[in-house]
């Protein structure tokens, strides 16, 4: 009488209905056209079968509705009834229509063929290339779109990003926090290595801590790869921010004195000022040279100095991106700037070497009139890539390519102390940086060698090398906050932490 009838996508059962279909006559067809031959199978009285209530379409259009001996319809019906149909193959062959009792119903012929065609286009999405894209209809993409938006909701939240999209200005790591309420300790010497970070893919010029001591456990990298990079540097040692603002090499980089944002240099010809969580540029100045060194103003943060492969040293106004000052010097290249305690005078140092002496190699300025207070003040002929001030005295240190640091008095006429020198280390040519501990006791620097050389500063005396690295050190930057911690950065793109 009736039997379940299971609807697959395959050859066999399409064959066979083609065949039933032959044998089929009009006086057969007939009865199942009026559904009024007691031979034919009845189906049920309202509410109908699930299986007339599928195969109705949009608008309740039963089979009865299509006359078996019609074998063409018209485009717009035949489109139409295409899509019916595909929803009633989908329908029938779900999983959960396999325990319905379905009474056997003779298909017409037109919908035989409807079938044949869905079945066949979905074997040939089936064996369509890797390389091809199939079509995908207008209802299927803006539902598969639905579907995304909801997995990227987020009141789901995914790990990875949270970690990528995390604040980094808010919260102190457990590290920290006991040395946030006590009084500076002595600078001591690290001696082993607590961690190695390598996420840049060329040389390192510098690295910086942050110098507010709640953020102080974020460290400032910039590399000539083109980015600068903020690392959690005593904790987790991760990268948590990556900043690709320039299209150049970044030759310097500092925090502003708030903490919360970035003074970069780069060989594109700009300097920037960019926000620590959000990676935006605030400011962008453009100098139309390849800018090497930039310095804030201690008392005007708002003041930025700029110095690079050009005869001018120019001072900026962040505020209003305006030139205020022009510094000009018969010099080819400046490789650093230093500002004096006070901000009434400034450093810079050039690459002008004569002969016999390096005449204008250090040359000071007063920053309201622009003009050259002195420049004889070192008379070697070796060029200084890094000057440093000490944090209590009036005193500053350049590192010189003679393979020794210089010292130098910040009061008129800045004389240099030919009786204290610091040695021991090399340069031979490259931006080696020194820096002062935070009390003033050490003095570090990196070398060509590799290490990072740790000095008496009051006696001159070397106490300590630590073989940091098999490539060229550039530079030593000690921990504000930490004792005996420092970060140092190589030639070859890796920065490690020691303890």
């Amino acid at each position: 009488m009736s039997s379940l009838v299971a609807y697959d996508n395959s050859d066999s059962e399409d064959d066979s209905s083609d065949q039933q279909e032959k044998r089929l006559s009009p006086a057969q067809t007939a009865p199942f056209e009026q559904n009024q031959s007691p031979n034919a199978p009845m189906l049920p009285d309202p509410p109908t079968s699930a299986m007339d209530q599928m195969v109705s379409g949009y608008h309740g259009d039963t089979l009865s509705n299509y006359h078996p001996q019609s074998q063409s319809l018209s485009q717009s019906d035949w489109r139409s009834f295409s899509r019916r149909q595909e929803k009633v193959v989908m329908d029938c062959t779900s999983p959960s229509m396999t325990h319905w009792n379905i009474p056997s119903v003779q298909t017409p012929p037109c919908i035989q063929k409807s079938f044949s065609l869905v079945s066949n286009s979905t074997k040939r999405l089936q064996n369509v290339p890797s390389d091809v894209r199939p079509y995908i209809s207008k209802r299927r993409r803006l539902s598969t779109s639905v579907e995304t938006e909801q997995k990227d909701d987020p009141s789901e939240p995914d790990h990875g990003s949270q970690s990528r999209e995390a604040p980094i200005l808010s919260n102190v790591p457990s590290k920290l926090a006991p040395y946030l309420g006590q009084k500076p300790r002595a600078a001591k010497i690290p001696r082993r290595l607590l961690m190695s970070l390598g996420g840049h893919k060329g040389p390192v010029n510098t690295v910086q801590w942050s110098p507010v001591p709640q953020f102080s456990h974020l460290l400032l990298s910039a590399s000539m790869d083109k980015t600068f990079k903020v690392w959690d540097g005593a904790a987790s040692g991760r990268c948590l921010r990556v900043y690709t603002c320039h299209s150049g090499a970044v030759r310097d980089a500092c925090w502003t004195p708030c903490g919360q944002q970035l003074l970069t240099a780069s060989f594109d010809n700009t300097a920037a000022i960019t926000d620590v969580e959000t990676g935006q540029q605030t400011v962008k100045l453009n100098n139309e040279f390849k800018v090497m060194c930039v310095a804030l103003h201690p008392s005007n943060p708002s003041v930025v100095l700029c110095g690079g492969y050009s005869s001018a040293v120019k001072a900026w106004d962040s505020r209003s991106c305006k030139v205020m000052k022009v510094y000009k010097a018969g010099v080819q290249q400046t490789l650093d700037i230093l500002f004096l305690r006070g901000g009434e005078d400034f450093i810079t140092s050039s690459d002008c070497v004569s002969r016999d002496s390096a005449d204008r190699t250090l040359i000071a300025w007063d920053y309201q009139t622009t003009a050259v207070l002195s420049n004889q003040i070192y008379n070697e002929r070796y060029t200084c890539p890094s000057l440093a001030l000490h944090p209590l005295e009036d005193t500053f240190v350049a590192q010189t390519n003679g393979n020794y640091m210089a010292l130098f008095s910040t009061q008129r006429p800045y004389r240099m102390n030919k009786r204290r020198r610091f040695e021991g280390h090399k340069v031979e040519g490259y931006a080696v940086q020194c820096e002062f501990s935070l009390d003033g006791a050490l003095l570090v620097s990196g070398s060509s060698t590799g290490s990072a050389y740790f000095y008496d500063f009051h006696n001159a005396r070397l106490l300590h090398t630590l073989q940091a690295h098999s490539q060229p050190c550039l530079c030593v930057s000690q921990h504000p906050v930490l004792p005996a911690t420092a970060a140092t950065c190589d030639w070859a793109g890796e920065i490690k932490i020691w303890h």
